[in-house]
């Protein structure tokens, strides 16, 4: 018996626009960072897709990593959302069949607007159609515009799509930040269409949480955008496993005078050694800010009722 093909991979990687294939079918194009992948972007993709299907054309996004800020102005760079290998997955997901991802420096930002426009459009990626968010710039100090594209590349159709409002402001990475910087991780959810998540690898701790009855998992973040201190309502999954719910500590535990700013899980009802197992927690709702005890019995009945309430929480709603 014939085996079956393999599966298509989706997205297709490339490295870089040099590494665009001649014979890669010409795709309905899009550009920007899309970090987070936010609803403010896929209300941008779901427009791309539907002028992909009209034209018989494949999706791609063009991005960069690391992201231009990063290397422009690194005093004023942003945590990301995510990590560029999950925002690939994630474009995935969404439907994205091709991800041209630019690697981006000093020398590649003093390109003027009119050489990315004929050489990076034109000839390496050569779209069939160009579908842009509102505030769509590119070139050397972004000073390229939507005008200058239609004059250098009149054969292909343009299109610019209208910013995406929720409670009357601009779906944003910057807002999404703002709201997790600020602990406001429910409202972070609604942007993002799912929980904000960091990732770590479980590592050894002082093992108190095991000795006042409540274990909890101390992770080693690989992450840049962290939640502030306080307690939270979560869901965690161990190594890609089934989502869990939990009550994440994060802050340096000043009933027992810490120091140093730790992120600890307690996943209900679990039992088992994680040490060196990679832990994901997405966070649903913030309880309460990180407090002082006048001593660890307090502290445990203060637990026994965050427990509670992150149950009520967590049964409300649903696993990412």
């Amino acid at each position: 018996m014939p085996k079956a093909p393999p599966m298509p991979v989706r997205p297709l990687l490339l490295a870089g626009s040099a590494a665009v294939p001649a014979h890669l079918q010409r795709p309905v194009l899009t550009i920007g960072n899309f970090d987070g992948l936010h609803r403010g972007h896929r209300h941008l993709l779901t427009r791309v897709q539907a002028r992909a299907t009209e034209m018989g054309a494949p999706v791609a996004v063009y991005t960069f990593d690391p992201p231009p800020r990063v290397v422009l102005a690194p005093q004023h760079h942003q945590p990301r959302i995510c990590p560029w290998p999950d925002k690939v997955a994630m474009l995935g997901e969404a439907g994205v069949d091709v991800v041209v991802l630019e690697r981006f420096t000093r020398a590649f930002a003093q390109h003027p607007p009119e050489w990315f426009a004929d050489e990076i459009l034109g000839r390496r990626i050569r779209p069939r159609a160009l579908v842009v968010g509102y505030d769509f710039r590119f070139g050397r100090a972004r000073s390229g515009t939507i005008e200058l594209l239609r004059r250098r590349l009149p054969d292909i159709p343009i299109e610019q799509v209208e910013a995406l409002e929720i409670d009357g402001a601009v779906v944003s990475s910057s807002r999404v930040r703002r709201l997790v910087t600020d602990g406001d991780v429910a409202a972070a959810r609604v942007l993002l269409d799912r929980p904000h998540w960091v990732r770590g690898v479980v590592v050894s701790g002082d093992q108190r949480g095991r000795t006042i009855g409540f274990p909890t998992a101390n992770l080693e973040l690989d992450a840049e955008l962290v939640p502030p201190g306080g307690v939270y309502a979560v869901w965690g999954r161990v190594d890609a496993g089934p989502w869990r719910p939990g009550v994440a500590n994060l802050g340096v535990r000043p009933t027992f005078d810490g120091g140093r700013f730790l992120v600890e899980v307690h996943l209900l009802d679990f039992r088992g050694d994680i040490y060196g197992s990679q832990v994901e927690v997405a966070f649903a709702e913030r309880l309460r800010p990180e407090q002082r005890f006048p001593d660890p019995a307090a502290l445990v009945a203060q637990i026994r009722r965050d427990v509670g309430q992150a149950r009520a929480v967590l049964e409300a709603g649903s696993p990412p």
